[in-house]
Order: C-alpha cells, then sequence, then structure tokens
C-alpha cells in the first residue's frame, strides 16, 4: 500500500474486539466491519482501547489486523493500534502493520511507566525513524496514561518526525486548544464522542469514535456536517445521540459498547477478559432505554 503524509478527516471507529468463550469471535467482528462500511465512516482502528488491546496476545493482534484488512477490502482506511509502554514492542508492531498493508498506527503515550517530555519525544522519534512513511498518529489521553504531551512536545514532534500526521485528543484539557494552535488543528482529532463538536469547531477534522460502533453513519454525518460549515446540523444530530453517548460511557469502556453491539444483533455477545467485567444491571437498562431512542435518530439522520 502506498502511505501518504496526510489524513482525511471523518469518523474512524475504535472497534471492539468480540470474543466467544475467550477466543475472537470473527464471524462478529465480520458483522462489525460491514457495519461500519455501510455507515460510510472514513477509517477503522483495530486493535485500540476499545478493542482490549492489553489483554490481546500478539499472535491475536496480529489476527485481528489480518482480518479487518481482508474485511474491509480498501473500501475504508485502517489505522492499527500499536501502542505500548515498550518502545520496542511499538517498533515491532507498528512495523508488523505496515507490512500488513495498514494505513497508518495509532500510537498512545506510554503508560504506567511516567517518562519525561524528552522521554516521550524520544519515543516517538524511534517510532517515526523504524517506519518511514509510515503515517503515525499520536493518542493523548492522561486519564488512562497518567502522562501528557505538552505543547511544546507536540509541536517538537510534528517538526521533526514528519510521518506523524495527526493526533487523537482525549485529555478534556483547556490545554487542548493550545495543542491544536501549535500542532496544526488541520491534523486533530475527538478522542472522546462527547468532545467531538467542541473540537471540530476549533477546526479539528474528525473524530476516533466508540459510539460509532453503534452507530457510524449518524456520528459520520455529524463530522460531514461540521465540514461543510453546518453546525447547526452537527448539533441537532449531536443532542439525538446524548443518551447513547452517556450511556455507553456510564463504566468502563468498551464493556457497554459491547453490550450495546450485542444487544442490537451485530455481534454475539457481550463478553470481555478479565480484570475488565460485564455491565452492572443498572447501566444495561439505561442502555437499553438510550437504544430505543437510537432508532428514531437513524431515521432522521438519514432521511434528512
Amino acid at each position: 500500500m502506498k502511505h501518504t503524509t496526510s489524513i482525511q478527516g471523518g469518523c474512524y471507529t475504535a472497534i471492539a474486539t468480540p470474543f466467544r468463550n475467550d477466543e475472537i469471535d470473527f464471524e462478529s467482528l465480520g458483522r462489525l466491519v460491514t457495519h461500519q462500511i455501510d455507515g460510510g465512516v472514513a477509517g477503522l482502528v483495530p486493535c485500540g482501547t476499545t478493542g482490549e488491546s492489553p489483554t490481546l496476545t500478539d499472535a491475536e493482534h496480529e489476527e485481528v489486523v489480518r482480518f479487518v484488512l481482508k474485511e474491509t477490502k480498501n473500501r475504508c482506511s485502517v489505522w492499527v493500534g500499536t501502542g505500548s509502554n515498550n518502545t520496542a514492542k511499538v517498533v515491532y508492531l507498528t512495523k508488523k502493520a505496515r507490512e500488513m498493508g495498514a494505513t497508518g498506527a495509532l500510537v498512545v503515550t506510554p503508560y504506567y511507566n511516567k517518562p519525561t517530555q524528552e522521554g516521550l519525544f524520544r519515543h516517538y522519534e524511534a517510532i517515526a525513524k523504524a517506519v518511514p512513511g509510515f503515517p503515525i498518529m499520536l493518542y493523548e489521553i492522561p486519564g488512562r496514561t497518567c502522562v501528557s504531551l505538552d505543547v511544546e512536545t507536540c509541536a517538537r514532534i510534528a517538526e521533526k518526525c514528519s510521518n506523524v500526521v495527526a493526533i487523537k485528543e482525549a485529555s478534556g484539557s483547556p490545554s487542548a486548544r493550545r495543542r491544536f494552535a501549535n500542532y496544526r488543528a488541520s491534523r486533530s482529532f475527538s478522542g472522546d464522542d462527547a468532545l467531538t463538536l467542541p473540537i471540530l469547531s476549533l477546526g479539528g477534522i474528525g473524530v476516533v469514535s466508540v459510539v460509532s460502533n453503534v452507530v457510524p453513519a449518524e456520528i459520520a454525518a455529524i463530522v460531514a456536517a461540521a465540514a461543510r460549515g453546518d453546525f447547526a446540523k452537527a448539533n441537532e444530530i449531536n443532542d439525538r445521540l446524548e443518551p447513547i453517548m452517556r450511556a455507553l460511557f456510564l463504566e468502563t469502556n468498551p464493556t457497554p459498547v459491547k453490550y450495546a453491539l450485542a444487544k442490537v444483533g451485530i455481534i454475539s455477545g457481550h463478553e470481555v477478559r478479565l480484570p475488565l467485567v460485564p455491565p452492572s444491571e443498572r447501566t444495561r437498562k439505561e442502555i437499553d432505554a438510550a437504544l430505543e431512542k437510537c432508532g428514531d435518530v437513524a431515521r432522521a439522520t438519514r432521511g434528512a
């Protein structure tokens, strides 16, 4: 696959990894991929947080990526989650993603070992140099990693690493505005469904979404409306989706979204791997209620 140093805006779905009896459920994964493509997403992101990457073996990681690439048939881009707190492992996984034909790699900031800003820069520099010409998206989510990319570090990475083409912003921090200004808003994606509209209004070009697992066409429609400057329509769709956006984050992602996907029949069950556990009865009831409203939202959005 020929790679580019730019990235298309739009909705990119951080897809779940369905399990059955603690094995990857490829039949369900195939339905999920088809659901996304039919919904018009710009790309898929397998093996990220939503894909329960910490519990996938290296062999499973490769199997999921190969399967998703085969199923998409080049109908959308595929950005593989290759993040780790071990730089050498990220290099290995990113090289494998390139070899398999992925579009690019999503690389989260290293978690647990809490590197300094210099360590963060060198981490990304080493990865970028190991896969010249292969696009990389930074992933900023300090709530899960306990470290954050400073504005200056983002700018330094942008200057020194030409194949780092985008950032997934999930910090929920006021400093995100400065990060956009210094890193280039035209490379910025929301990494939090609830913050997609604010990020798009600042010049961001898309979202790496969890909610789009369930309603891909509707999340894609929000981004498309914003891209053409129709924020009234984007807000209208976003407001209608508020119940499902809220319900899918009542407990740790991806347990709620897997339950929702199973409820609507896209995957066969909502099994997760320890230390995650299925959602509580209270959360399931809230998701059920939110899903009931999604049918009306879908009809209104697609009929608009």
